[in-house]
């Protein structure tokens, strides 16, 4: 990638006529570099699943996994960063295959990242494999591996109170193998492939570059606003359910605003968001010019408590195409079932009543407990989409609890315990319902060091 070269050139002259750094020699920017790791146990348990081909009943899986990274200290402002992702699924039988072939079956190794950086003034660039976590950029950070791009990221923070960021990635790194449309089971791999997020591919289309450019401010006391732009060139996205791949750029966007007012014992936030997708002429047919627009009320830290309430809405005849990687999200998403299992739908309202509590107020350190309660209401479809066909609709009701525990006894332990139930009332063009439940449960037990 030209574009690249040019980067690493430009990074490394700049980085060699520098006055400031924090390592004497190169060899003590690798001496004086830093490591860190964790080391995870996962243990999943489903009955069903939505998605096309898994099979019905319960299936369950175990992971194993290490995450181990390496940053050198700074020399004349250079760095240079490495991550290794590496896993293993050792007792899976055929159908835990099947189940979570695009989420956690996946045994080996992966260079998630491998990156140079440069920092001079306010201005950070990274170069090469990297996490991103922007959002219309993102990985998921939710499953056993975390999703990674390459590419070229740059952070500024001259402006007052803001931050500005811009990325271009040509390659991503998913979840599995499979999701990166390689054979299941195995590590993912870069591939010149992304996934976005509210579409119907399961797995990832090949596309020839993104590019994005977005600002975070924070002028306003206790107001920040977020904005961000992203074009996929020549994305081969699925253009229905049944039909064949087409080929054209994918355009996201993406406004927040979010108040927090601290008020006598607690704060009120007030949040609101604007997102949209836009589609070349070949994917007309897709259907993906979709917008959301979203609203959340919440209180915190009122003794330990906290609340909130979200709701979201779509475009009439269009889905939304949420981010690059399934890291974007919404304010109605639930856990587990992700923000991309109902928020995307053409013609759907979504809405999310959520509560937590802090149990240290209770003398009972580093537990804490978050239930949310979400329903999604998806009308008669006056059109098809990609997730959706003329004519049928969709009623989902879905109930989460996560217990998470920060062990204060051994630094960097934590354990978590999540559950969800949800149900899915759907009605064809024939206006025949059918139901389907589906319950799952995650123990998750990660060591950081």
């Amino acid at each position: 990638m030209q574009i690249a070269k040019l980067s690493v050139a430009a990074a490394i002259v700049l980085g060699l006529s520098g006055s400031v750094y924090a390592a004497d020699t190169l060899a003590d920017a690798f001496k004086n570099g830093k490591v860190s790791g964790e080391l995870k146990a996962w243990y999943w348990d489903q009955t069903a699943d939505f998605r096309a081909g898994d099979k019905p009943g319960n299936v369950n899986i175990f992971n194993t996994a290490i995450e181990l990274g390496y940053v050198t200290d700074s020399f004349y402002g250079l760095r240079m960063g490495v991550t290794f992702q590496g896993n293993a699924t050792p007792f899976a039988d055929a159908d835990a295959k099947t189940a979570y072939k695009y989420e956690e079956w996946a045994s080996g190794s992966t260079l998630s990242e491998a990156y140079l950086g440069y920092k001079i003034g306010k201005t950070d660039i990274k170069i090469g494999r990297q996490y991103i976590n922007t959002p219309l950029i993102a990985g998921n950070y939710a499953r056993i591996f975390k999703e990674s791009f390459q590419g070229v990221s740059i952070v500024n923070n001259d402006l007052p109170d803001t931050t500005v960021f811009a990325n271009y990635i040509n390659k991503t790194q998913g979840r599995t193998s499979a999701v990166m449309g390689n054979e299941a089971g195995d590590a993912p791999t870069f591939e010149k492939r992304a996934l976005f997020a509210g579409v119907v591919n399961a797995t990832g289309v090949a596309f020839d570059g993104a590019y994005g450019l977005g600002a975070i401010n924070k002028s306003i006391t206790n107001l920040t606003l977020t904005g961000q732009y992203v074009r996929a060139m020549d994305a081969a996205l699925k253009t229905s359910i049944i039909n064949p791949l087409a080929s054209d750029d994918v355009d996201l966007y993406y406004t927040e605003m979010n108040y927090t007012y601290p008020m006598n014992g607690f704060k009120l936030g007030f949040d609101a968001n604007f997102r949209g997708s836009k589609t070349g002429s070949n994917l007309d047919v897709l259907n993906a010019e979709g917008h959301m627009l979203g609203g959340r009320i919440r209180v915190s830290e009122l003794n330990g408590f906290g609340a909130s309430f979200s709701a979201t809405t779509n475009s009439k005849k269009d889905d939304v195409i949420e981010s690059i990687g399934l890291g974007g999200d919404a304010y109605t998403s639930v856990m587990i079932r992700g923000p991309f299992n109902t928020t995307p739908l053409a013609n759907s309202d979504a809405y999310k009543l959520e509560v937590s509590y802090d149990f240290s107020k209770m003398n009972i350190p580093g537990l804490t407990f978050i239930g949310q309660y979400q329903w999604t209401d998806q009308g008669k479809m006056a059109v098809t989409t990609g997730t959706s066909a003329i004519g049928t609709s969709a009623d989902f009701t879905t109930y989460a609890a996560n217990l998470t525990y920060a062990v204060p006894y051994v630094k960097g332990l934590t354990t978590q315990l999540l559950y969800v139930t949800q149900e899915k009332e759907a009605t064809n063009a024939a206006n025949v319902v059918t139901k389907t439940d589906t319950d799952e449960l995650w123990f998750k037990a990660n060591y950081k060091f």
